[in-house]
C-alpha cells in the first residue's frame, strides 16, 4: 500500500506538472470574473429581483454571494468545465503512449493494471479538485463583491428544483454537499475521456471523442420527442446532483442516479484497461 501511494504521488506530481492542466483554472477565474461582471448590471440585477419578489422572497438576503455561486456552477460547470476534464482524461494515458514514456514504463516489472489504475485514480483527484476550485473560488470571489451574509435561492426549471436557505450556514453546507455529488457526476466525464485516452490515438482525438458524446447526448435531451426518454439519458442524470440543493433531499432519486453513474465509470475503466492490455507499445 506505501509503494502504491509513492506512485500515486509520482502520477500526480506528473499530471500537475503539465501547464494544460491548470488551463481550466485560470479559464474559470476569468468567468467568474465575467460573471460578478454581469451580475453587477441593472438588467441582469432587475431580473433576478423579479424572480426573487414573484416568489415572495426578500431580494436584498437572496440576492448574495451564495445564489451567485450556484449561478456560476450550474451554469458553467457542464459545458465549460467539461471541456477541461475531457482535455486532461483525454491526455492523461495517450500523451504519455504519444511521447514513448510507456515503453519505459511497461519495461519495469509492474503491471497494466496498476498503471492504469494510478492514472485514473489520479484523474479523479484532479476532478475533486477542480470542481471545488470552481465552487470555492466563486464564493469568495462572489463575497468580496456582494458580501459574506445572505441566504441561498435555488431554481432549475428543467428538473423542477425550486428551494431556499435563509441562513448563510445552512446554505453553505448544502452547497458544499452539493460539490460532493457534482464532482461524482463529472467523474463519468473523466472517465469517457479517460477510456478513448486508453485506445490506439491521439490526446486530441481522445478529448474531442468525449466531448461528442457530451454534446450528443445534450442534443438529445434537448430534442421534444425525446422527452419521455429523457431520463435515461447521461447528461440527464449528471445534471441529478442539483437534487441535493431541495430543501428535503430526493435521496431516492439520487442513489437511482448515481449507481448508475458508478457502474457507468467502473464499465469504462474495464472496457479502458482491455484496451491498453492488449495494445503492442514495442514497436
Amino acid at each position: 500500500m506505501r509503494l502504491f501511494l509513492i506512485q500515486l504521488r509520482s502520477e500526480l506530481k506528473k499530471l500537475f506538472a503539465r501547464r494544460r492542466t491548470y488551463i481550466g483554472y485560470g479559464a474559470f477565474l476569468v468567468l467568474e470574473l465575467v460573471i460578478l461582471w454581469v451580475f453587477h448590471l441593472d438588467e441582469p440585477r432587475k431580473e433576478i429581483a423579479k424572480i426573487l419578489s414573484d416568489t415572495g422572497l426578500e431580494v436584498e438576503h437572496y440576492y448574495s454571494a451564495l445564489t451567485v455561486t450556484y449561478w456560476m456552477i450550474g451554469f458553467s460547470m457542464a459545458m465549460l468545465g467539461a471541456i477541461y476534464l475531457a482535455l486532461v482524461s483525454g491526455d492523461i494515458v495517450a500523451k504519455e503512449s504519444e511521447d514513448g514514456n510507456l515503453r519505459m514504463v511497461l519495461a519495469r516489472p509492474i503491471s497494466r493494471l496498476r498503471v492504469l489504475t494510478l492514472k485514473y485514480i489520479a484523474v479523479l483527484i484532479y476532478t475533486v479538485t477542480f470542481v471545488w476550485f470552481v465552487g470555492v473560488s466563486g464564493y469568495f470571489m462572489s463575497s468580496i463583491a456582494l458580501g459574506w451574509d445572505g441566504g441561498l435561492f435555488v431554481w432549475n426549471y428543467d428538473l423542477k428544483v425550486f428551494s431556499f436557505f435563509p441562513e448563510a450556514t445552512a446554505g453553505i453546507g448544502r452547497l458544499s454537499l452539493a460539490l460532493v455529488f457534482l464532482s461524482l457526476s463529472m467523474f463519468t466525464l473523466s472517465s469517457i475521456g479517460f477510456a478513448f485516452s486508453c485506445l490506439r490515438i491521439k490526446p486530441a482525438a481522445a478529448t474531442i471523442l468525449a466531448l461528442s458524446v457530451l454534446f450528443v447526448d445534450s442534443v438529445l435531451q434537448m430534442l421534444p420527442f425525446m422527452a419521455p426518454y429523457r431520463e435515461h439519458l447521461l447528461t440527464f442524470r449528471m445534471s441529478n446532483w442539483i437534487y441535493v440543493l431541495e430543501n428535503t433531499v430526493s435521496w431516492a432519486k439520487l442513489a437511482e442516479s448515481y449507481t448508475f453513474l458508478v457502474g457507468l465509470d467502473l464499465t469504462l475503466f474495464v472496457l479502458g484497461w482491455m484496451a491498453f492490455k492488449v495494445r503492442d507499445f514495442k514497436t
